[in-house]
């Protein structure tokens, strides 16, 4: 599928930097009010207090290469302020995930969507792709936050579909095909599809996606077809299953058709 501008999204530059704000701030309620030592199960090398320091350092990241209009990719130790405070000090932790927020949010805004920057997705280089990833990029750690706390999450509607479509967009790209295929396991084959469908969402929203492996390039599209294999659940639980976060047999979702499929493509096309 030819998208009429490179990994565009559905939100506006303004409404993608003040969802990064509000994702932040649900992330930091939960650094106030949990236990940090507690291991993230879905990220299983950190715990909570190193989880958001990995936020908070991608944050920090992102807003220095948009406020250097860098023309290249820069090493941590060349971003101010991180790696963020030392051990488990909730309010510590709170107050450096708002200032980092905060100052890329800003370098976003005064550099608008279009001023050319480096990113890793050649076929952008705009600060606006940063606007898009670092909201996706807080909305799926903050659900494995909230995972690691234990407590309830959900994620606006209008933002999780457009973090599902961001995630297709990404795997669509040659750079990812060429890393995915590092796996050794390959998706591809006549009659290979598979059906998104999100069964909570309004029909404006057009919650569903077609993910087409049939030739020797990954391609998709919103639409209701018919496919090899459908995954069905609230638009939530759909994002988690095809970022890791929720297994793909939980009884939150429902998967019919051709589940070994399914698990193939989790497993070519998994970001972790």
């Amino acid at each position: 599928m030819t998208h009429p501008a490179p990994l565009q999204g559905s939100l506006s530059h303004d409404a993608y930097c003040s969802q990064l704000l509000d994702e932040t701030d649900r992330l930091r309620e939960i650094v106030r009010s949990a236990d940090l030592s507690v291991t993230v199960p879905t990220c299983p090398d950190w715990t909570l207090a190193d989880l958001a320091r990995h936020v908070g350092g991608a944050h920090r990241w992102a807003g220095t290469i948009v406020a250097t209009r860098a023309e290249q990719g820069i090493g941590p130790d060349e971003v101010p302020g991180t790696p963020g405070p030392e051990g488990e000090d909730a309010a510590a932790l709170d107050a450096w995930l708002a200032q980092g927020a905060e100052e890329t949010v800003a370098a976003l805004r005064e550099a608008g969507p279009d001023a050319e920057v480096w990113t890793w997705a050649p076929p952008v280089q705009r600060s606006r792709f940063w606007a898009r990833r670092m909201t996706h990029e807080t909305v799926v750690h903050r659900i494995d936050a909230a995972l690691a706390a234990g407590v309830p999450f959900d994620v606006p509607q209008e933002v999780a579909a457009d973090c599902l479509e961001e995630w297709l967009q990404l795997c669509a790209l040659p750079e990812a095909a060429e890393r995915f295929a590092a796996h050794g396991v390959t998706p591809f084959g006549p009659g290979h599809t598979l059906h998104l469908h999100a069964t909570d969402t309004p029909d404006g929203l057009n919650a569903e996606w077609l993910l087409d492996l049939t030739g020797d390039r990954f391609t998709h599209r919103r639409a209701h077809e018919k496919a090899a294999v459908a995954l069905r659940g609230p638009l939530t639980d759909l994002l988690c299953v095809l970022y890791r976060r929720l297994p793909a047999d939980s009884d939150r979702v429902e998967v019919l058709g051709d589940r070994a499929l399914l698990d193939t493509w989790l497993t070519y096309a998994s970001f972790e």
